[in-house]
């Protein structure tokens, strides 16, 4: 999927080439970076687009995976990730990278896009100002003993 050119930025599907982009902009390494783009590649339940800007280089990036729900009757569709490099924040490129997301959890037969900002601040200033509203709490816990610290 690749949407059309706007302030030289294109938002298509993440490629195994951006793994070194992404590692900068969502943290890990790039080798860990492919693995999972791999892995979500072959999941028909997610996407993962990056925005691009003029010289090819991945400045943002938003993974989403739909799912059914027994509270809906249609997929629920998450943003796992979302990011924007901060020299290039403020500039539409989050907006974009929405846009393009809420366009791919529809054609996989969405009604509702979720997202879990970290508290109040700028990241749900930012989700509310594109129409996100309150829908209950989200919790985690590792599933393993070993695990230390959440993805």
């Amino acid at each position: 999927m690749a949407t059309g050119n706007r302030y030289g930025v294109d938002i298509r599907a993440a490629l195994p080439a951006d793994s070194a982009d992404l590692s900068v902009l969502l943290g890990g390494t790039p080798r860990a970076m492919a693995l999972r783009l791999e892995a979500l590649s072959r999941d028909p339940g997610s996407a993962v687009l990056v925005a691009t800007g003029w010289n090819g280089a991945a400045i943002g990036v938003i993974a989403l995976h739909w799912h059914p729900a027994l509270t809906a009757d249609r997929p629920v569709a998450r943003i796992s990730a979302l990011a924007v490099a901060e020299e290039e924040r403020r500039n539409g490129i989050g907006r974009l990278l929405i846009k393009a997301g809420s366009q791919a959890a529809r054609t996989a037969g969405c009604d509702l896009l979720e997202a879990a900002p970290e508290g109040e601040g700028a990241a749900a200033a930012f989700l509310g100002a594109l129409g996100f509203v309150p829908a209950g709490l989200n919790l985690a816990r590792p599933l393993r003993k070993r695990a230390q610290e959440m993805p």
